[in-house]
């Protein structure tokens, strides 16, 4: 498919809100409308060459989910469904959410998941993003000091979520759709 597919696992509303920002951002003809990971099934994820994947933060060296203390189903239950997917050729950019002050020993954490099971699948991993402007003391996201994604914290740092979106989307989005930004 021709544009981005945004999906995103949520527990509070949170990465959801965000996902529907980064959607507003990059607009609709350049990609769909957000959907949540626990009303997905796998065909409407691979369907998408490019692909911007959200993440909250929840347990401990976990993937969110219901084991994780997430009201609702998370990536936790929807990773099982992909069984041995290939994922060749496909480009994914991160996102996820941390509190670095409350979570300072495992800010935004669970990203490393996500990565880690859609690089094992064959996926080009894109969109990395700088550790600077962030107080935190630990994060598991992070390979060759840069987050496996572009991390936001909606509880501290608010204020700066729409401008790092924003930086960020320029970076990722000739790198997820070369072909169609090549002819537009």
């Amino acid at each position: 498919m021709s544009k981005i597919g945004i999906f995103f696992g949520t527990d509070t509303g949170s990465t959801r809100l965000v996902a529907k920002k980064i959607y507003s951002l990059l607009g609709e003809e350049v990609a769909d409308k957000p959907k949540n990971i626990n009303k997905t099934r796998p065909a409407e994820l691979l369907q998408y060459d490019a692909l911007i994947l959200g993440t909250p933060s929840y347990g401990v060296g976990e993937l969110p989910g219901l084991a994780t203390g997430c009201m609702e189903a998370n990536w936790a239950e929807f990773i099982p469904y992909l069984d041995d997917a290939d994922l060749s050729g496909k480009r994914v950019a991160l996102f996820g959410l941390g509190n670095q002050e409350r979570y300072a020993d495992r800010f935004a954490s669970s990203m490393i998941h996500l990565y880690r099971i859609f690089y094992g699948y064959g996926a080009d991993i894109v969109g990395q993003w700088p550790t600077e402007g962030y107080q935190f003391k630990h994060s598991h996201a992070i390979i060759d000091n840069q987050f496996v994604g572009i991390v936001l914290d909606q509880r501290t740092q608010p204020h700066l979520t729409e401008e790092r979106l924003k930086i960020w989307l320029a970076q990722i989005t000739p790198q997820l759709l070369p072909a169609a930004l090549e002819t537009a």
